[in-house]
């Protein structure tokens, strides 16, 4: 298992390649009652279905997200459980670890911030925009999770609320300890967020 989501990440072997298999689970308090047990309000609102629609979408449009393979729910009453399969992103490694590696520098920086405007020009808004979802390998630069996310219609509030719940996920990891975060790399991201959204 690997962090990928609540619950975690699984890496199988499929026809299509080695894939990410994640079980849906909830989190926090609810977490104690519920576990990986959702109310069952239809299949089109299951959540790995609207998952698995949404990444078909953004994959359509030509944004880099890991390639939907196959989704899953099971009935069980009035609640139900889910899981989905997404192709995994070949030699890659999180936000997170190129923060901890020493590896998040201005050019690292700049790249992030074209990803999220490119998703955030197609209305693509991500429910847990944080370092642990923004994938980097040598081909480029991946935003994966997209469990809640959805599409809509683009919009200055919700769009600097997802900048701004990425910040607090890279202080949380300890980005602040570096002296040149706020003054120079957040800066630099941020810049080039908003050159490549006015593009």
């Amino acid at each position: 298992m690997q962090p990928g989501g609540r619950g975690g990440v699984a890496f199988i072997d499929t026809p299509a390649g080695e894939a990410a298999l994640r079980h849906y689970r909830r989190g926090g308090l609810v977490a104690k009652l519920f576990g990986d047990r959702y109310l069952w309000t239809g299949r089109d609102r299951s959540r790995s279905v609207r998952e698995f629609r949404l990444l078909a979408e953004l994959q359509r449009r030509g944004l880099p997200v890991s390639p939907p393979l196959a989704s899953r729910y099971v009935r069980h009453g009035l609640r139900y459980t889910a899981d989905l399969i997404t192709l995994k992103i070949p030699a890659a490694t999180t936000l997170a670890e190129c923060l901890a590696s020493g590896d998040f520098d201005a050019a690292l920086a700049s790249r992030v911030g074209e990803l999220v405007a490119r998703f955030h020009r197609q209305g693509a808004w991500h429910a847990d925009l944080n370092a642990h979802n923004i994938l980097v390998n040598e081909a480029g630069l991946y935003l994966i999770d997209f469990d809640r996310g959805r599409l809509r219609t683009p919009a200055e509030g919700w769009r600097r609320a997802n900048l701004a719940r990425l910040h607090r996920s890279l202080l949380k990891l300890g980005a602040g300890k570096l002296a040149s975060f706020e003054d120079k790399l957040w800066p630099v991201l941020v810049d080039h967020y908003e050159q490549a959204y006015a593009a």
